[in-house]
């Protein structure tokens, strides 16, 4: 079944881009609300659902899988603090921040942002917090703020001990986080979101743009930066840092906090990524473990082995990470070349052998990197969606899209 007409109903009302999580899940969805509505064909429900707001939003509930949980990414958290920090005292009073998390699926971000302010000595008085999605059932359960154990990952789990309490379904959480949290269900396409232009001190909005076509990553991304103050903070999913680098944002060069704030002066003009020439600058990067698989034929350098770090290969790698960072592009470079000369080949030095030419706007010499680390990583998120950028800025869209899709999977996975 390929129900064309159903995508493009999805991608006109919430931006999806049918590929990014698979045809088959959303046409499995498609036969289960047909069911559900008691529809005697495709072509009935069709009908039915233009005819009804209620299975509108059940069939965009059918397609939506929340994946969330609390402090997921906890670098950003510890970055959001120092920030918020400072602003706080910037603002000397005058009002509280404002926080937007969207979407906010179930609360556990938005919730998270607030425990880590208040962990972190800010007054509940000194900061409020909104959360949007499109979902009114996720929404239900955010407001109603009992989680399960799904919700509750890593190693550290202190919050929990200091925020919630036992109950019989799982863990309610207290109500001095929940207080300073406003759940309401919205669109990020809403045109309604212009009231709010300018409000916002820090935005979150986390791995929602790979799920998009190029056109409403940019229609997104309008909006988002709108939200926020001039100033303001926005903060991304991991692999999602080359869209907004090229639409005129820069990192605010804290490791892992994958926040980004606009180009001084706006010097950087937001332009269509597939008309713009101008490359990304580098994301907050650090070194990883990262798998290998055996040398084949034509191979362009030799495999790393699954042998444990050799003397002096972590500290390299570190290097590597701080300064391309710092933005010592020529360092960073060299520091590259002496690790492949030095160690075996690894996935993320070609990685960020490519962010350096991207940087440098050698696009040919940036996509020969980016296709070695996906020959010795195939499913390397950043490089993916690096690669699918360049590609759609020379015109192949077929070949950016598989791109996009496979680091969709890819994030997907690494979630699970």
């Amino acid at each position: 079944m390929s129900e064309q007409r159903f995508f493009r109903f999805l991608q006109q009302r919430i931006g999806l881009d049918v590929e990014s999580v698979g045809a088959s899940m959303v046409e499995r969805a498609l036969r289960q609300r047909r069911l559900a509505a008691g529809a005697a064909d495709m072509d009935d429900y069709w009908v039915q659902l233009q005819q009804s707001a209620h299975e509108q939003q059940a069939l965009i509930e059918a397609v939506i899988v929340p994946e969330t949980w609390f402090f997921r990414y906890p670098e950003t958290f510890t970055a959001l603090l120092g920030l918020a920090q400072k602003r706080v005292a910037e603002l000397a009073g005058q009002r509280p921040l404002r926080l937007l998390s969207l979407p906010c699926s179930t609360g556990e971000e938005p919730y998270s942002l607030a425990m880590a302010l208040l962990d972190g000595g800010l007054a509940p008085s000194d900061f409020h917090i909104d959360g949007i999605d499109i979902s009114p059932s996720s929404i239900g359960k955010g407001v109603q703020g009992v989680y399960s154990r799904n919700s509750f990952r890593g190693a550290e789990l202190g919050f929990r001990e200091r925020h919630f309490r036992e109950c019989q379904e799982g863990h309610q959480l207290d109500e001095r986080v929940r207080r300073q949290v406003h759940l309401q269900v919205g669109n990020v396409l809403d045109p309604a979101l212009a009231s709010r232009n300018g409000l916002y001190d820090f935005v979150f909005c986390r791995n929602l743009l790979i799920y998009f076509d190029v056109p409403t990553q940019q229609r997104v991304f309008e909006v988002l930066k709108c939200l926020a103050q001039p100033q303001g903070v926005l903060f991304i999913g991991p692999a999602e840092g080359s869209l907004l680098a090229r639409l005129g944002m820069r990192p605010v060069g804290i490791a892992q906090s994958f926040a980004y704030v606009r180009q001084p002066h706006e010097a950087a003009a937001a332009q269509p990524v597939a008309a713009r020439s101008v490359p990304p600058a580098l994301a907050p990067i650090r070194p990883r473990a990262l798998p290998t698989r055996p040398l084949r034929a034509g191979a362009p350098a030799p495999m790393a082995s699954a042998a444990e770090p050799r003397e002096g290969e972590s500290e390299l790698l570190a290097s590597i990470a701080r300064q391309a960072n710092a933005g010592d592009s020529a360092q960073a470079r060299a520091s590259c070349q002496r690790y492949l000369r030095q160690f075996p080949a690894k996935a993320q030095v070609y990685y960020w052998l490519g962010l350096l030419s991207d940087t440098e706007g050698d696009t040919q010499q940036a996509v020969s990197h980016y296709r070695k680390a996906l020959y010795l990583q195939p499913q390397h998120p950043e490089a993916l969606l690096h690669l699918a950028s360049l590609l759609a800025a020379q015109g192949d869209a077929a070949g950016a899209r598989r791109l996009q899709e496979r680091a969709a999977r890819a994030g997907r996975e690494s979630e699970r």
